[in-house]
């Protein structure tokens, strides 16, 4: 798939939007992807899941993990393309990110992250430093749309998106859309 069609995806089924954002990372920004609104449909999300899974295919993932909310339809359909196993991550009491409801990860297994986007990318590496307690190291970062103009790094581990933009994220204080007065909306699921 050429970049231009995902663009295209997301244009068409509303997942691109424009107005005044915060984002999970607390950034501001004057776009905002929605890819649960491309994901609800099972043919486009298995279409986009089968494109992003040959990016890894060569690696046989054993397990594809993705953190919540984000990365968990992503994970499933790219575990089901390569033919792993699916787990995710979420948040305990206190914030930390956490393997819950009896997932487990051998030493062994070899790891794919994903991620729905990419601007920051705390949430993989909140993902990176659990596996790493358990000494796992990942075999790579995948996600459907990398925001950051290619600034997200994960030390070295491979990071592979169907669709790559460079998306402007402004300080809270130093926003012009607040400047502008633009009511800002909050549609990601970090609190």
């Amino acid at each position: 798939m050429q970049e231009r069609e995902i663009l295209d995806i997301f244009i068409k089924t509303g997942a691109y939007k424009q107005g005044h954002f915060k984002l999970s990372s607390g950034l501001h920004s004057g776009s905002y992807l929605q890819c649960a609104l491309v994901l609800e449909n099972p043919v486009i999300a298995e279409r986009l899941c089968v494109a992003l899974a040959q990016k890894f295919k060569a690696q046989e993932p054993d397990v594809v993990i993705g953190p919540a909310m984000g990365g968990i339809v992503l994970a499933y359909e790219l575990a089901r393309a390569l033919g792993a196993r699916a787990l995710f991550t979420e948040r305990d009491d206190t914030g930390k990110m956490t393997l819950r409801r009896g997932f487990y990860i051998s030493p062994n297994n070899k790891v794919l992250i994903a991620e729905d986007v990419l601007t920051t990318g705390k949430s993989v590496n909140e993902v990176i430093e659990l596996l790493r307690r358990d000494s796992i190291t990942p075999i790579g970062v995948t996600s459907l749309v990398n925001r950051s103009g290619g600034k997200v790094n994960f030390g070295g581990i491979k990071c592979e998106s169907l669709l790559n933009l460079s998306i402007p994220t402004f300080d809270p204080n130093d926003c012009p859309l607040c400047k502008e007065g633009l009511a800002i909306e909050k549609p990601g699921s970090r609190k």
